[in-house]
């Protein structure tokens, strides 16, 4: 007798939702602070307004600067901003925070924008096994997001899923 294999979990109505699918491949740029406060750790307002002012932003074009402060220096929450404004002045994409902040933002930003037509009454898992799965809070945004409308929500894979949520 032969035996035929079917993968019935190709075949379900199961919507899987992975946390990585949220990440974009993104060419970073740094933007440290560092370097344009007097001896790394001072600001001095005129000077920093007057590098803005000089400095040759073109080459940024086409990337996502990512602009921090490497050291220990107290930099006024306006400082990121001027830099900001700056880069938005000629549409170069920026955010304020290092590269896993980014990620994070990006994951948040993916899970609002789900279109919720799209799980509307279907079981749904979590992905479990994610090199992002640190980051809890994900897990709450997407169930407040999804919970009102999914048919049930699972955790894991789909070989071991954990209920979370079934509608009644």
């Amino acid at each position: 007798m032969e035996y035929k294999i079917i993968n019935r979990v190709s075949k379900s109505k199961i919507t899987t939702i992975d946390f990585n699918d949220f990440l974009t491949q993104t060419i970073f740029e740094i933007f440290d602070l560092k370097d344009w406060l007097k001896d790394e750790i001072i600001l001095i307002e005129a000077e920093f307004r007057q590098k803005i002012k000089d400095y040759d932003w073109s080459d940024f074009k086409n990337k996502t600067v990512l602009i921090q402060c490497s050291n220990d220096a107290i930099i006024p929450h306006w400082a990121y901003l001027l830099i900001s404004s700056k880069l938005t002045e000629f549409g170069i994409r920026n955010f304020i925070g290092n590269q896993n902040e980014f990620k994070n933002y990006q994951i948040i930003d993916g899970i609002k924008s789900l279109d919720e037509k799209l799980f509307i009454d279907k079981p749904i898992i979590i992905k479990g096994c994610s090199d992002i799965s640190d980051n809890n809070y994900f897990y709450s945004l997407i169930i407040e997001k999804l919970q009102p409308i999914a048919k049930s929500i699972m955790f894991g894979e789909a070989c071991s899923a954990v209920p979370v949520y079934k509608r009644k």
